[in-house]
């Protein structure tokens, strides 16, 4: 391989996405005189624009997509190569591209993220939805489309329901709430109301594309993932696209051909058990389906409650699987359960000066009891950016510690047009039967849920103008003994506020 080397560079990460942009930006800042390579297959990279420090570990900012020579210019020092991974060799320390070049590494950083976790390939009735150039095509398919059924509870399923109009939609999801990634029955009860509502006609100016992480210094990201929800992120080795920045759809009209405003059918606790074309219906046993709504559709889809839809096309949005395919073959990676690179608290993989970051990676330490890793933009953003400063530590051989955003999660994200906070074990994770919750709810306006653990706050979802995310945020952080407060803490009349200052 050796005398195949185009040229080596100090550092080379893999992928334009949140996560290696912010890497590469890391990077370039610390040690301003080295040469890193960044190689994307998309020409697009993904930009933070508009940081902005909401509290210790809240952070804002919008997602945008940017030429990748706008990094370029920004550091002389950078060298960006527009090309697929094709193969890692860790042994030879060198990376080869889909155009058949190789390039030499010092220390490696992997940001190649996930791909989407499809529920048939090559079938041209399911649409996963990734990155810009598959919400384009969504949109102009949207556009002649009658009804379409949704798979999935993720970010991009809440986003994409409340957004489509003019078509009817049938949203089929695995729990027994929707949005259980990210919050309770509860609020999910608080949110459904808004999906048979008519849109605010201000949401057309609301911008969208915030999210926010943890992160002390200036330099963070969110899917929903996401992920972000996700939501919610990295630019595939072996994909063209990048993920969709939160307010992918932004500035696309998601409409179908229907009068109706928005029409959603939600069937809870199924799966998809079977999709087949009108051809394959005709000749398959006829007693065996159940047909909702009969009639002349492209495609049908089988769900495992026993219903049948017939539909214009199906959206997977099914979340996504770490992207590690081109990496593995020939190198001896550990591997998560969950299929990511199993990474230290220095985000140093198994394989020597190998790092990874953002959604292609798993976090193997011991997390603090307040964090969990969830495959967000803020996540990748603040991998990122450590992994950047890790990796010019260990060049520059001085010590670094475990970065004070994994001592917290915290999250803001937009659903259904509300404002959302989680902080901390929102969901009471991994805390056993012993927590408590204290709820406060005032219909169509806020959500607030708080999870007490041995008369301590651990966690919180707060949904709309709450204004109580700093204090909530310090209440966890300073692990104050709440139990004289009891029910009081989130009596509407008391400004809890002025309790804590």
């Amino acid at each position: 391989m050796a005398d195949k080397k185009e040229k080596r560079f100090r550092f080379v990460i893999v992928g334009g996405g949140i996560a290696g942009v912010t890497c590469v930006e890391q990077l370039s800042s610390q040690i301003p005189s080295t040469d890193v390579a960044l190689i994307t297959a998309s020409p697009h990279i993904k930009a933070v624009t508009n940081y902005k420090q909401v509290s210790k570990t809240l952070e804002e900012f919008d997602v945008e997509e940017r030429p990748s020579s706008v990094l370029e210019e920004k550091f002389p020092n950078l060298t960006v190569i527009h090309s697929a991974v094709k193969s890692l060799h860790t042994q030879s320390h060198s990376v080869e591209t889909a155009d058949g070049r190789v390039f030499g590494y010092e220390k490696l950083c992997i940001c190649s993220g996930g791909r989407p976790k499809l529920l048939t390939q090559d079938n041209p009735y399911v649409l996963g939805i990734r990155d810009t150039d598959s919400a384009q095509e969504f949109q102009k398919r949207l556009s002649k489309a009658k009804r379409i059924v949704v798979v999935g509870n993720g970010g991009i399923a809440l986003e994409l329901v409340y957004e489509v109009e003019g078509c009817e939609v049938i949203w089929a999801v695995k729990d027994k709430a929707i949005g259980n990634t990210f919050f309770d029955a509860g609020a999910a009860q608080f949110l459904i109301p808004t999906l048979v509502a008519d849109k605010p006609e201000s949401a057309a100016l609301c911008k969208r594309t915030r999210y926010t992480t943890e992160e002390p210094a200036p330099g963070a990201s969110q899917s929903f993932t996401a992920d972000r929800n996700s939501r919610r992120h990295g630019s595939g080795p072996t994909e063209a696209g990048s993920a969709l920045g939160p307010d992918w759809h932004e500035g696309i009209v998601l409409r179908g051909t229907e009068q109706v405003s928005r029409r959603v059918l939600l069937e809870y606790q199924c799966e998809v058990k079977k999709i087949f074309t009108s051809e394959e219906l005709l000749n398959s046993p006829q007693q065996t389906l159940r047909l909702e709504n009969v009639g002349s559709w492209p495609v049908y889809i089988q769900l495992t409650n026993g219903k049948t839809f017939g539909c214009d096309f199906v959206v997977s949005a099914t979340g996504v699987v770490p992207n590690t395919e081109p990496f593995l073959n020939g190198n001896n990676f550990a591997l998560a359960d969950d299929g990511g690179l199993h990474v230290d608290d220095h985000m140093m993989t198994s394989e020597a000066d190998v790092y990874a970051a953002g959604d292609v990676c798993t976090a193997c330490w011991e997390h603090s009891p307040l964090w969990q890793q969830m495959r967000l933009w803020t996540q990748a953003r603040q991998m990122g950016w450590y992994a950047g400063r890790c990796m010019a530590a260990h060049v520059l051989s001085e010590p670094i510690e475990l970065d004070f955003c994994f001592e917290l999660f915290s999250h803001i994200t937009k659903f259904f047009n509300y404002k959302v906070v989680l902080l901390g074990k929102f969901n009471g994770q991994g805390l056993g039967p012993d927590h408590e919750l204290l709820l406060r709810c005032t219909k169509g306006q806020e959500y607030v849920k708080v999870v007490l653990s041995g008369g301590r706050m651990v966690g919180a979802v707060l949904i709309g103008e709450t204004d109580l995310e700093e204090t909530f945020e310090n209440l966890i952080l300073n692990k104050m003994d709440l139990t004289p407060y009891g029910e009081e803490l989130l009596n509407p009349d008391i400004d809890i506020e002025d309790y804590f200052d």
